[in-house]
């Protein structure tokens, strides 16, 4: 019987893979149709009813809203910077450090891709350095290889870590007990990146002759993100890592100028400016998490769910829960919002937005944030039900029961394996946290390395996203090559999963 349970509850994840990878589904659609798929299956075999699909589609929405806002606050941030000229001061600057290849490709493709992607998210990385890779000289197929391996470590905690916030939100743990191992894995994860980077550019040769930028700016990365997400400050960990990487990188490039001297720069506005919306981001998000009386004044718009005890027609319970709490005022979207709206006003003044820039920068954000949050409100309305029908806990158990001790070495591909199905970390986690973290629990494992593993996974696992890839294609011209650039990608990936399920394992053991 538990068996049946077990492919039972499996159905609604494979129907999702099968109309995404077989029939091309966008995500959205393909997640409408799982949450369809799980509400259906748990109203045959599970027991649900309609009060239970009533309340856990109320507290998917406090879940969903809770990641969305910090989704719409980003991309909202980055237009604005974008706009004002920002990116493109940066992206100019760049070749100007130095004419060492290899060392361009860790400073663009690694260092600038994971900063990108702390700030943006949604496949800008690849779409802002893939060009400027190739203005520098690099094939077109390098130019989307190579930022696409370079940024994944920083995707969790990227896009002001909406993927970590969608793993406290699914697993019901607290960042505090789920950042430390977060951070220590994707760190270990980004010296992969480095390496693999290097690899795309020079081969096994770049690897060994740049060894100690990857090592120096990795540590800094790693120990930047580490340092800030363990202080509370998890939203700014994709953004400062990748400030750290540049600025180590930057240090480091007059030991690498290359054969020739460096492009003079063309910039002629203050470099400074370039920062200047994340640099009052970091100012904004500090002086709200240290100073009381700012946090206090901010706390008094607050909503938040509850759920009561809930048992299906079969049997199966769901504790009552208070959900997480939303502070409108200090919600990282709020601080987000507001950085955005002050940058664009210092941005105006200064003439670096003309007239008519706000509302492209409002049209589009939402031409291209509304197709990831229709995927990511379909995910967690899919996860929530799966959950309270008793889909979750059959599968975690037929799981525990199937892979048993090497589950800690399946747990990162479990990750991999939902972001290339989804096409991002945020929704692998949203489907499977909960699930990891069940399964670990019927095992005895650490929930918390576990949860790790599943984030960690994903955001390896998004390097072969064909979401992702189709923006890389599509701005290099390599449009219809999506297949032959996903295979190359493959030979990258998959190595650095095996690498990091055997740590997670080893980890266990000790």
């Amino acid at each position: 019987m538990m068996w049946i349970d077990w492919i039972t509850a499996l159905l609604p994840i494979l129907i999702m893979l099968l109309v995404m990878l077989r029939f091309q589904w966008s995500a959205s659609r393909a997640g409408a149709l799982g949450w369809f798929s799980a509400v259906t299956i748990g109203f045959i075999h599970f027991g649900l009813d309609g009060e239970i699909l009533a309340w856990s589609q109320a507290k998917a929405f406090f879940l969903a809203l809770d990641v969305l806002l910090i989704v719409w606050g980003a991309f909202f941030l980055y237009r604005v910077a974008d706009e004002a000229g920002s990116i493109e001061l940066i992206r100019q600057w760049m070749p100007s450090l130095t004419n060492d290849r290899g060392m361009q490709g860790l400073l663009i493709a690694w260092a600038f891709a994971s900063f990108l992607q702390g700030v943006g998210g949604f496949g800008v990385p690849v779409a802002v350095t893939a060009p400027l890779l190739i203005g520098l000289g690099f094939s077109p197929l390098t130019a989307v290889v190579a930022p696409s391996i370079g940024h994944a470590w920083a995707v969790t905690f990227g896009s002001l870590a909406s993927s970590f916030q969608a793993l406290i939100a699914a697993s019901g743990m607290t960042a505090e007990e789920l950042a430390p191992l977060s951070a220590l894995l994707l760190a270990i994860a980004g010296y992969a990146c480095g390496i693999a980077v290097a690899a795309v550019m020079e081969g096994r040769e770049g690897v060994t002759r740049l060894a100690l930028p990857i090592i120096l700016m990795g540590t800094a990365m790693g120990a930047a993100q580490y340092a800030v997400v363990t202080n509370g400050l998890w939203n700014l960990g994709g953004m400062t890592a990748g400030l750290a990487g540049l600025l180590m990188g930057v240090l480091l490039s007059r030991f690498y100028p290359g054969s020739q001297r460096p492009t003079p720069s063309t910039v002629r506005i203050n470099a400074g400016w370039a920062f200047f919306p994340y640099l009052l981001l970091i100012f904004l998000t500090l002086a709200v998490q240290f100073l009381p009386f700012l946090r206090s004044a901010l706390s008094t718009i607050t909503i938040q769910g509850s759920t009561p005890q809930l048992e299906t027609t079969l049997g199966f319970v769901t504790l009552p829960a208070e959900g997480k709490p939303i502070p409108l005022l200090r919600h990282a979207g709020a601080i987000l919002a507001s950085t955005a709206l002050v940058s664009y006003g210092v941005f105006r003044l200064k003439g670096q937005i003309n007239n008519g820039g706000l509302r492209r920068i409002i049209s589009d954000t939402v031409r291209k944030v509304m197709p990831s949050s229709m995927a990511i409100v379909a995910m967690v309305s899919m996860a929530v039900v799966m959950a309270h029908s008793g889909m979750t806990h059959a599968l975690a158990a037929g799981l525990a029961s199937l892979a048993g001790v090497v589950f800690p070495f399946i747990s990162v591909w479990i990750g991999a394996l939902g972001a290339f199905i989804t096409g991002s970390n945020t929704n692998s986690n949203f489907i499977f946290a909960l699930l990891q973290r069940e399964t670990a629990s019927i095992l005895s494992l650490p929930v918390s390395l576990i949860l790790a593993a599943q984030t960690t996974g994903a955001a390896l696992g998004s390097i072969v996203s064909p979401t992702k890839v189709v923006v890389g294609a599509s701005t290099t011209g390599l449009r219809g090559s999506e297949g032959k650039i996903i295979r190359v990608l493959m030979r990258y990936m998959l190595p650095m999963l095996v690498v990091m399920g055997m740590l997670v394992a080893g980890m266990v053991l000790l």
